[in-house]
């Protein structure tokens, strides 16, 4: 089995790095100056633990790979960036290949079951950070993270047993879980809280906010017929993983939400997350007043260049009330 990892910024790179290392074949898809900095010294892969450089292949483009039986691809790019990828994929590795979206939200699973015959989904608690070309952090370490996965939308089968075997094996904690959507569900509620954390000074108190964008999701869960995995569940399950620590003397600086931020990218993901609560408030006739400023919020903060945490907490709410 070779591991294509398509998006190698900070879990995509975690993955591949970790999988490289414990002897599985792995390819590494990326772009710009990420690529061009991997090919020129390696994938520099840091942890609290150790900081190597890693001769890694990787290639610009699905079209670039030489594909072949036994391939499979674990998806990391950024919702807003599945359609493309998933496009470019399909023309260049045909529709049979495995892919297993290994990514935020809930609405990637449903674009690749579109046109691949064989979709999977992977959760992903994986604290990691990428702000600088070549270079991917892991925040917990040995285990750096929980990836569990199974078929979508339900049940395993042999080639998902086989990929959390794999990744199991590699200093993750990963295992085949046939509900797995509904602990995709129980992360999107964590990951509510990106867009706050992206958007305002932390030394503001915002958990107020976060109890609020949660419960707008938890009462369109409840009309939507979603149960999702429960708190404790998650507790217990997190117990596999490592603490994060500081890399270098230095705390991780914030979630995927902030780094798109931080890095200038232009978009974050925030119509997938925050988004996804909207959408299934306006299907099931549940107000989703938080949700609905905070995508408004991240979203034009994208795309004004605006640094992460330059929101005041009173700006959000007059957003909130208006």
């Amino acid at each position: 089995m070779r591991f294509v990892i398509y998006g190698a910024g900070a879990i995509g790179g975690t993955i591949g790095a970790r999988l490289h290392q414990h002897g599985h074949d792995v390819v590494l898809i990326a772009r710009g100056p990420h690529l061009d900095a991997i090919r020129a010294t390696g994938l520099r892969f840091e942890t609290p633990i150790e900081s190597v450089a890693l001769p890694v292949p990787a290639a610009g483009h699905p079209s670039e790979i030489d594909w072949r039986t036994g391939d499979v691809v674990i998806l990391t790019t950024k919702t807003q960036q599945t359609p493309q990828a998933l496009d470019d994929l399909r023309s260049a590795a045909g529709t049979a290949v495995p892919v297993v979206c290994a990514q935020n939200g809930v609405e990637n699973e449903r674009l690749a079951a579109r046109v691949f015959d064989h979709v999977y989904a992977m959760l992903v608690y994986l604290p990691a950070t990428h702000l600088e070309p070549g270079v991917v952090q892991a925040s917990a370490a040995p285990v750096c993270g929980i990836l569990d996965a199974g078929v979508y939308p339900h049940g395993v089968d042999t080639t998902i047993t086989e990929v959390t075997a794999a990744i199991d094996s590699s200093s993750l904690s990963a295992k085949p879980t046939p509900d797995i959507m509904r602990w995709k569900y129980a992360k999107l509620l964590a990951n509510l809280g990106n867009a706050i954390q992206a958007a305002c000074d932390q030394s503001d108190d915002a958990r107020d906010l976060y109890r609020r964008v949660r419960a707008e999701a938890v009462a369109c869960y409840e009309a939507a017929g979603i149960t999702p995995a429960s708190v404790e569940e998650e507790a217990e399950r997190r117990k596999s993983m490592s603490r994060p620590a500081p890399i270098a003397g230095q705390a991780r600086s914030g979630g995927s939400t902030w780094q798109s931020l931080a890095r200038g990218t232009g978009s974050v993901e925030v119509d997938y997350l925050n988004g996804e609560i909207v959408l299934m408030g306006m299907l099931h006739g549940v107000p989703t007043p938080a949700n609905a400023a905070m995508q408004r919020i991240a979203r034009r903060m994208a795309i004004d260049g605006a640094p992460p945490g330059s929101m005041r907490l009173a700006d959000i709410e007059a957003e909130i009330a208006r």
